[in-house]
């Protein structure tokens, strides 16, 4: 049954392909062909436009196989060498012949518009791979069993890796990018202490990282119950509230409502048990009222799309980036996207396409993304102790990708969650949470130490002094003072991040 679905898709699409002549440009590849094997060094200035599969004739992609190979052994390329490198390979009729070959080169005189020519070849070929596609996509849309939900990912899976594939960026010169990278040399030196970035609200974690850098894409990763969403959710709060500065978070395991309760239980530091039952104190309403008013009007933009593609968040933060001119986009979490569309030998291979894209997007937009990811349970069953415990990079579930692709890799950590209530030099873990950043790209590594209100579930500032930078060392904590609340908080003292774990 599903051979014979198959074949009648086949079918519908041929037919809706042969209606009508591939778009194609016969001569320009002979000319760029011809030019080719006349000009040594013209396939340099095609390389990057063309491959085998860019030409419509089959002679012609066999050749430029040939002379690609030609290239990349480093030899000369002309009549001759392509003819042999043919025989060798047994192709050289596949090739249309010796004869062919030399008819070819006597096209041309030169390479002159080799590169015009090259670029008009590959548009044609893009334009019959979105025909062959709309043709399938159009025999699939017609048979009623097809899902038209999957459909649609498919297609928009298809045609992101249609457009990955072909769309170059040229090249820039050092004193185009000169100036903007001395403009943010200058923003960095007029902010405090050098911040150069988003700041996260926490001073410590901010004093690391210089704040969250443009194009980064940023891995939080813990075992579940260390407070991952609560601790992303806070750092949303005080850069969308704080400085008023877009923010988008892609909720993938939670809804809108969800995230939103949240966030006020943050904003009003009211349990967010009492939220959901509305049993709230004359004073808790009170709270309520005054301070919530303070996320009415915070530039925070939420999608709760479960399953959420990679190539449907591309779409959606382009659109956010364009209409909103977001600063940061959160995800949560990374294990919970999908590439749709795109078939994968396994789920490692999913998540490491899933992390490239996520990079490239980043770059693209230029702006930090914070992806939320899972640890494998392999923490859990460490021995050790409080060392033993301390997540560590190959502990990112599913895919050693992740970590290739992020700039930096933080992770959170709560040794009182496993019973460990005291770090080797006697410090008092109680109420302590960590951040290690096991991975930074341009920068030191170091740890970090917040306050945690487990009744709050609320993260809070411990002190400068909390920090200790290392490298590829273990921290060496210093004993842990209460530092006085943000300064400028708009929301009040004592009123940083809190979520629900």
């Amino acid at each position: 049954m599903a051979q014979s679905t198959r074949s009648k898709q086949t079918k519908q699409t041929e037919n809706i392909v042969l209606n009508h002549l591939q778009p194609q440009a016969l001569e320009l590849e002979e000319a760029v062909l011809g030019a080719l094997m006349i000009e040594q060094d013209a396939y340099i200035e095609v390389s990057d436009i063309l491959k085998a599969e860019s030409f419509y004739d089959h002679r012609h992609r066999v050749i430029y196989s040939a002379v690609t190979s030609l290239y990349i052994s480093q030899r000369p390329i002309d009549i001759l060498t392509v003819t042999e490198q043919l025989k060798s390979t047994g192709q050289l009729e596949e090739a249309g012949g010796a004869v062919y070959i030399a008819m070819l080169a006597g096209k041309v005189t030169s390479s002159a518009h080799i590169e015009y020519h090259a670029q008009i070849i590959a548009q044609k070929a893009i334009a019959r791979e979105i025909i062959s596609y709309s043709g399938e996509l159009q025999a699939k849309a017609f048979d009623s069993t097809t899902d038209v939900s999957e459909l649609l990912q498919e297609a928009e899976g298809q045609l992101f890796q249609i457009t990955h594939r072909n769309v170059k960026k040229d090249f820039s010169s050092i004193d185009s990018v000169l100036a903007d990278a001395m403009t943010r040399i200058k923003t960095a030196a007029s902010r405090a202490k050098g911040m150069s970035g988003l700041a996260s609200g926490f001073k410590a974690l901010d004093d690391v990282t210089s704040g969250w850098q443009k194009s980064d894409l940023i891995i939080l990763a813990a075992r579940p119950a260390m407070g991952k969403t609560a601790f992303a959710l806070s750092m949303a709060k005080n850069i969308a509230v704080n400085n008023n500065t877009p923010v988008a978070v892609f909720s993938l395991e939670m809804s809108n409502v969800q995230l939103v309760n949240r966030l006020i239980s943050s904003v009003c530091e009211i349990p967010g048990h009492k939220l959901r039952d509305g049993r709230l104190a004359p004073y808790e309403w009170n709270i309520l009222d005054q301070k919530v008013s303070a996320l009415q009007n915070a530039p925070i933009y939420l999608d709760d799309t479960p399953s959420l593609s990679i190539t449907e968040f591309r779409s959606k933060a382009f659109r956010l980036k364009s209409e909103h001119d977001i600063q940061l986009i959160i995800i949560d979490y990374l294990q919970l996207m999908n590439a749709s569309g795109i078939k994968f030998g396994n789920r490692q291979e999913e998540i490491s396409t899933i992390s490239r894209n996520l990079k490239a997007i980043a770059k693209e937009l230029d702006i930090p993304i914070i992806a939320l990811s899972q640890l494998n349970r392999s923490v859990d069953s460490r021995e050790g102790g409080y060392e033993g415990k301390r997540p560590q990079l190959n502990d990112l579930r599913e895919s050693g990708a992740i970590e290739q692709d992020a700039d930096i890799v933080c992770f959170i950590h709560r040794p009182e969650y496993y019973k460990i209530y005291e770090d080797p030099q006697h410090n008092d873990l109680h109420g302590v949470a960590e951040i290690i950043i096991a991975k930074h790209r341009n920068g030191g590594v170091g740890d970090v130490r917040l306050a945690f209100r487990s009744e709050l579930a609320l993260f809070d500032n411990l002190g400068a002094q909390s920090i200790q930078s290392r490298v590829n060392q273990p921290q060496q904590p210093t004993d842990d003072k209460k530092e006085e609340d943000l300064e400028n908080d708009p929301l009040g003292a004592n009123t940083h991040p809190l979520m629900d774990i």
